[in-house]
């Protein structure tokens, strides 16, 4: 089957192998899987119901969309086709913007884990918030750059950042199981424990576990980018899907096994169960090699991150409701620049302000639930744009589609389900961490900088729609 018509004139470089390892680098974090440890054995039980309930109907979601409309700018297309100019502006400008909050926290997250490159004796950099500011903006700069050369270059960031994101945990996996034979766990598994509690102190937690399973629609946005979409998506999506959701639920299980949930570090936790283990079994160069690979793959987590979310303001450039520069390519490398460009320098004073009379956790913490917000509105219009477009005559009309089984019932169900599942998120974002200093504070941030941020959008769509004389 040929490829759709390109009209962003970037270059199609990414095969299958790219879409998978990109949606691990996207999606798979570390640093959830030490949330989830900390949060106790209780987590266990939300990952299965996170994947079964929010993660395969997404899945299936994404799917059907990407191969009806497999276009630059992914949602931000997929919503306009359904609800028109407007909403698709709102559902791009969100999607953007929550990676102005995003990239500081996975940042943050990033440099707390890459101090066990040091050993054990580094691992109080990992709050020294020096270090941690130089490092997170030198490992953002460094993503901005690779993707600035062009996706021939910036991949094979993502697809190291694959690999080296999914082996560290199957090292954990594995150096659990061995420590669980030997000695016994950390950890009493029952029954009761794992099922979920209701607790105003671990509740926030809910909305990050859902929030770990996003990511698989990024590369969508880089449709154009991609060899043969409509066949590469489906396989590609499926089974980086399946991969992910097995790590999760056995890294969750090997961490407790290692360390009590009480004493799991949020951020590094993934490296603090590695390196006490891999000590324990006397290879403490185990834990190093680890965090090595870890590092390389949050770097292709940014990276990843940058390429797709950075393709939705070029779109909406080329539709001239953002200035005209955001869909401007690159001369030489036919990347689109100037909006990477801006993407990373709004990042790297997000991340400077938000340190501001917080602590590391804290600040960490108000970076991730402004990103919450952000992200899960344009999810929200993602599951309504797929129920209304299963009534359209031409869903059965495109023979390179793959569509939600069960008809519109089928799309019904799984965007509704999924719908429900983002807006209970968004709702438990809103509460803070024990964690948090001062909760007030905490509040009027997110608030804040949620809010404004989506104001500003609407500034920017009506002075564009202004101009083009499409109010």
């Amino acid at each position: 089957m040929s490829s759709p018509e390109n009209r962003s004139g970037l270059r199609r470089e990414m095969g299958f192998w790219d879409v998978l390892l990109f949606n691990i680098a996207a999606v798979l974090g570390p640093r959830w899987i030490a949330a989830a440890a900390h949060n106790g054995v209780s987590s266990l039980s939300l990952w299965a119901l996170a994947a079964l309930l929010f993660f395969f109907p997404t899945a299936l979601i994404i799917v059907e969309l990407s191969t009806r409309f497999p276009n630059e700018g992914g949602l931000y297309v997929w919503t306009k086709e359904a609800f028109g100019d407007f909403h698709g502006f709102v559902a791009g400008w969100s999607y953007w913007v929550y990676t102005i909050f995003y990239f500081p926290g996975l940042l943050l997250a990033s440099v707390a884990m890459s101090v066990y490159i040091g050993g054990p004796k580094a691992a109080w950099l990992a709050d020294n918030r020096p270090y941690q500011m130089a490092a997170s903006l030198a490992l953002l700069a460094i993503a901005v750059g690779l993707n600035l050369v062009g996706l021939h270059i910036g991949k094979w960031l993502q697809n190291a950042g694959g690999v080296g994101t999914y082996v560290p945990l199957v090292m954990l996996v594995a150096v659990g199981g061995i420590l669980w034979l030997r000695h016994g766990s950390a950890t009493a598994f029952t029954w009761s424990a794992t099922l979920p509690r209701f607790n105003f102190d671990t509740v926030n937690f809910w909305s990050q576990i859902a929030f770990a399973f996003t990511g698989l629609e990024l590369v969508c946005a880089m449709s154009e980018e991609v060899r043969n979409p409509q066949r590469n998506f489906p396989r590609a999506i499926y089974a980086s899907g399946a991969l992910i959701a097995a790590i999760y639920i056995m890294g969750t299980l090997a961490l407790l096994a290692i360390i009590p949930a009480g004493s799991v570090n949020v951020q590094n936790g993934v490296f603090q169960a590695l390196g006490s283990g891999s000590a324990a079994m006397g290879l403490a160069w185990l834990g190093i090699i680890a965090a090595l690979l870890v590092t390389v793959g949050n770097a292709g987590g940014v990276g990843s991150t940058v390429a797709g979310v950075a393709r939705v303001p070029f779109v909406v450039g080329l539709d001239r409701y953002l200035p005209q520069w955001f869909g401007k390519l690159h001369p030489k490398w036919r990347t689109p620049y100037i909006a990477i460009l801006v993407q990373g320098a709004i990042s790297a004073v997000v991340l400077l302000l938000s340190q501001v009379s917080e602590t590391l956790r804290g600040a960490y913490q108000v970076l991730v639930d402004a990103a919450i917000l952000l992200y899960f509105l344009p999810f929200l219009y993602m599951y309504a744009a797929a129920m209304r477009l299963a009534f359209r005559r031409d869903r059965n009309q495109n023979p390179g589609a793959v569509l939600v089984p069960g008809g519109k019932a089928g799309v019904i169900i799984a965007g509704g389900l999924a719908f429900t599942i983002t807006a209970f998120a968004m709702a438990l974002a809103l509460y803070p961490t024990a964690d948090v200093a001062n909760k007030a504070l905490f509040e009027i941030k997110l608030v804040g900088e949620t809010a404004g941020s989506v104001l500003i959008g609407l500034f920017l769509y009506w002075r564009g729609a202004r101009g083009s004389h499409k109010l």
